[in-house]
């Protein structure tokens, strides 16, 4: 049985209302799976930065907490707002909290997770902060690990090859 098309999977926005991935359709996207109290978090930082840089450009920035790993997100879809619009400035979308891996699984991560990163892997997400990267057409460009930062000059170049030049 194939996915779905990364557009048509339900999920609800950071509030608990129907976010409609399709609105994506012709956006790139970097798609993040966050939390709040990790070693990884100031993170945010740099993906705020990129989603400002590159949205006139046709790119976004779409933030998927989690808890799954050492309950590192543990706070209501409130706290996690206030704590990212406090503390990063965050303006980008950012998805209910979900489950990456397991039984649990999320439909956008059954989608994402057989993207292989550029060293092969492929399968569950390993840490916070596992990257997408989402072309305007759905599918999935590249994948990088939790270790490997936003703003990573590998990641920018990805991120540039399939935009429209400024």
């Amino acid at each position: 049985m194939t996915q779905p098309p990364i557009y048509d999977v339900p999920i609800a926005d950071l509030q608990g209302k129907p976010l409609d991935l399709a609105q994506f359709r012709g956006t790139e996207v970097l798609v993040v799976n966050v939390a709040s109290r990790c070693g990884k978090t100031p993170q945010y930082a740099a993906l705020e930065e990129l989603h400002e840089r590159y949205a006139a450009r046709g790119f976004s920035v779409l933030g998927v907490p989690c808890n799954q790993f050492g309950g590192q997100e543990p706070g209501t879809a409130e706290e996690i707002a206030e704590f990212c619009s406090a503390t990063y400035g965050v303006t980008f979308p950012m998805t209910e909290k979900i489950e990456v891996n397991g039984a649990g699984r999320h439909p956008l991560y059954e989608a994402l997770a057989t993207e292989a990163d550029a060293e092969g892997y492929t399968g569950d997400i390993r840490w916070n902060f596992e990257k997408f990267l989402v072309g305007p057409d759905g599918e999935v460009r590249a994948r990088f690990g939790p270790q490997t930062r936003p703003d990573a000059p590998e990641v920018v170049a990805a991120i540039e090859a399939a935009l429209p030049t400024s």
